[in-house]
């Protein structure tokens, strides 16, 4: 193969500028195209160069929010939609507003329905919705040309926008709501929306825009790290208690079936019972974490369920409520109280070893510190997730259901510290120099 020129340079042609020409044996085979890998490279002289339009922040606003509200929205139209129609009592108006219930009460939006207010949200949903309201400040901070050099005020911004977007849908979804039986709060409804969209939203902008790892570079490093630990702790302990719950589920499967069959709604309807009890499973991992902690928690007015003490009455016919148990813990059960403690004493093991990896010389005062941080940390996520599980299952004794969450904050916050400073301090002794 070789490549020939010719004697004089030809005039320049526009239509070659961009190609290559190679021959094999005097004759032209192939014509492939110069490749442009940048505005700096490949670029002609006296050729403008394009540049990515930026979309404007209230389109952006408008179109990345209204998807995430229907993306959240239609898995509950179908869920619900299933279980009205299996009764043949729905239709699809009503299988429409009674997604619309459902959405807003994932959103922490309390219902008022003929039975009595309903405010227990599935965090199932919840979960899906603050993945989705994120995504959107995602897609907002790169649509204005924000991704990766952008500030904290521009994630702000961001997240601002979007909340306000997404409480006007909570406003006009109570709106709708209203013109049936069931009913909520347009006013309540819009300020749990905007507030919900603007925390999820700051999430991904704060991501999307680099604004969060350049706070974390300012922020001390005993707190940077003691935050980290305790939020890592914080969700060992989410994780054990999801573990424990559908253990618990599954050795209770008998019962959980009858209740199942005794609806009598077939397969479709029987689907969206399974579902709906899916939905709510986050809600009996965080009680089941609070069960291990000690404070336990209530299903009903003047119950309780501890390891030391179970107190309950007449239980509604829900599949998810089989793996309550039936008595306090004998000695071998309380030892599941040391569960938090050893998610504790994980999160210390990985707090040291992070700190040691970064310097060998680790100082024992950074290594406690940060440790002694992750307790109250832990309590506050853990807190938190006490308090959005819990709510009413309309009136009378289910009025009450879900534990307590100043109780959760204390206890999980003393048995994460201990537990953090034992295998923080442990794991320094023997591996630090």
């Amino acid at each position: 193969m070789s490549a020939t020129t010719p004697d004089q340079p030809e005039p320049e042609n526009p239509a070659n500028r961009e190609t290559v020409r190679i021959t094999v044996r005097e004759q032209e085979t192939v014509r492939l195209p110069s490749q442009r890998s940048g505005p700096g490279r490949g670029a002609h002289p006296g050729r403008p160069v394009r540049r990515a339009r930026r979309a404007p922040l209230p389109v952006a606003v408008a179109v990345a929010t209204l998807w995430a509200a229907l993306i959240s929205y239609l898995p509950v139209a179908v869920v619900l939609g299933m279980a009205q129609f299996a009764e043949d009592a729905g239709s699809p108006p009503g299988a429409a507003r009674l997604g619309l219930a459902g959405w807003l009460l994932g959103h922490g939006v309390p219902l008022d329905t003929p039975t009595g207010p309903i405010g227990l949200a599935p965090l199932a949903l919840a979960a899906l919705a603050a993945w989705r309201v994120s995504r959107a400040g995602v897609h907002v901070s790169r649509a204005i040309g924000a991704r990766h050099r952008g500030t904290p005020v521009q994630a702000l911004s961001v997240a601002g926008a979007v909340g306000l977007a997404y409480g006007v849908i909570g406003l006009l979804a109570a709106v709708i709501l209203n013109t049936g039986n069931v009913s909520a709060s347009p006013l309540r409804a819009g300020l749990t929306l905007a507030a919900f969209g603007a925390a999820a939203a700051l999430v991904g902008a704060l991501r999307t825009t680099g604004a969060l790892r350049l706070v974390a570079r300012r922020m001390p490093g005993v707190l940077r790290d003691g935050l980290r630990t305790g939020v890592v702790a914080a969700f060992l302990v989410f994780g054990a208690g999801a573990g424990a719950a559908g253990l618990a589920v599954a050795l209770g499967g008998g019962d959980a079936s009858e209740m199942l069959g005794a609806y009598r709604t077939g397969v479709t309807g029987q689907a969206g019972i399974t579902l709906v009890c899916v939905a709510y499973a986050p809600n009996a991992a965080v009680w089941s974490a609070a069960y291990l902690l000690g404070p336990g928690f209530a299903v009903g007015t003047d119950t309780v369920v501890r390891t030391t003490e179970v107190s309950i009455g007449a239980l509604p016919a829900v599949p998810l409520l089989a793996g309550l148990p039936e008595g306090p813990l004998g000695g071998a059960g309380a030892a599941l109280l040391a569960v938090p403690v050893v998610a504790g004493m994980a999160a210390g093991w990985l707090l040291a070893r992070r700190m040691l990896r970064a310097d060998r010389s680790a100082r024992w005062r950074a290594v406690l510190g940060a440790a002694l941080l992750s307790g109250p940390v832990a309590g506050l996520v853990l807190g938190a997730g006490a308090l959005v599980s819990g709510g009413s299952l309309g009136g009378g004794r289910m009025a009450e259901i879900g534990p307590v969450a100043w109780q959760v904050v204390v206890m999980s916050a003393v048995v994460v510290a201990v537990g953090a400073v034992i295998g923080a301090a442990g794991t320094r002794a023997f591996t630090g120099p």
